[in-house]
């Protein structure tokens, strides 16, 4: 055999092994069992909407009957062994993917933590509660990372979620109802617990009371044991950043860990894109905020 044939059968190899690699740290799971996906209405199929992608390479995902999570194993030498999964927003009606998810989840990797992308069920199957069956799936993927733990070289410990707008909505109410029993155990993976370690909503919505309006919603009921919680917002995204003030002052009233920052422009989702609006560093103070609770050290083991 030729030195020239050798060389180009190693470098095949070595490229076959890279993407086997990429492959596995990006790999998508189902969340449930076949035909075990719990409290789908009958007639959802019904309402199937295309996946869209526009110009600026924005892919929005307007149906979901098959919940996932996609797997971004930060590498073996930057990892920390602190993972987060990420609910991108869309007010429970899409999932804006890209900018508020695989963007995201690779800036994660950045900085040595594995993420795992969670495509939870849209469109909203119940209006006046849209969160209900995104918040099994929330659930459920909590407890999937949490047992796979040592698979996936995290900490059981350092698991977080980290959501936008309506996703932020569903980090929120992942922390303060983790003990809420939503579904009926499915396998071993549920005996293990949905209470993430911290939370990091970014300018989250539906946060408000729909009769008083100066009130939290009656279904975020902060107390001593709500997970620690970054967030960050705007103050010209409407009434957002009132009520994420009001969260923070629930916080702070149980001597729960938090941390908000409100920028004075910027809007709604942004996602983690460059601007000229002061919003757009966020992300670092996130980085500061995950050091400062010591989720960037390495994992002991």
């Amino acid at each position: 055999m030729c030195s020239k044939t050798i060389l180009l059968l190693t470098v095949f190899v070595f490229s076959l092994r890279g993407s086997l690699i990429a492959n596995d740290h990006h790999k998508e799971i189902t969340l449930w069992p076949a035909g075990e996906v719990p409290d789908e209405p009958k007639d959802i199929k019904e309402r199937k909407k295309p996946t869209k992608t526009d110009a600026s390479g924005k892919m929005r995902i307007a149906y979901v009957d098959n919940p996932t999570l996609t797997v971004y194993r930060a590498s073996e030498e930057k990892a920390n062994g602190t993972g987060v999964i990420i609910c991108p927003g869309g007010g429970y009606n899409i999932l804006a993917w890209t900018h508020e998810g695989t963007e995201i989840a690779e800036w994660f990797n950045s900085i040595g933590v594995s993420a795992f992308i969670l495509k939870y069920r849209v469109p909203r199957r119940d209006p006046e509660t849209p969160h209900s069956l995104p918040l099994q799936d929330a659930q459920r993927a909590i407890r999937i990372v949490r047992s796979n733990a040592k698979k996936w070289n995290v900490d059981p410990d350092r698991i977080g979620l980290l959501g936008f707008s309506a996703g932020g909505h569903l980090t929120v109410m992942s922390g303060v109802h983790y003990n809420k029993k939503t579904y009926p155990k499915v396998d071993t993976a549920d005996d293990f617990s949905a209470r993430p370690d911290f939370l990091m909503p970014i300018y989250p919505a539906y946060l408000g009371n729909r009769v008083n309006k100066d009130k939290l919603s009656e279904l975020i009921n902060v107390n001593k044991n709500t997970p620690p919680t970054f967030i960050a917002i705007t103050h010209d995204d409407s009434d957002r950043s009132y009520y994420s003030a009001l969260l923070y002052a629930a916080l702070k009233k149980n001597n729960v860990v938090g941390e908000l920052h409100i920028y004075s422009k910027g809007g709604h989702g942004y996602g983690m894109r460059k601007s000229n609006n002061p919003v757009h560093t966020w992300p670092d103070r996130c980085r500061d905020w995950l050091g400062s609770m010591g989720y960037l050290e390495k994992k002991q083991k």
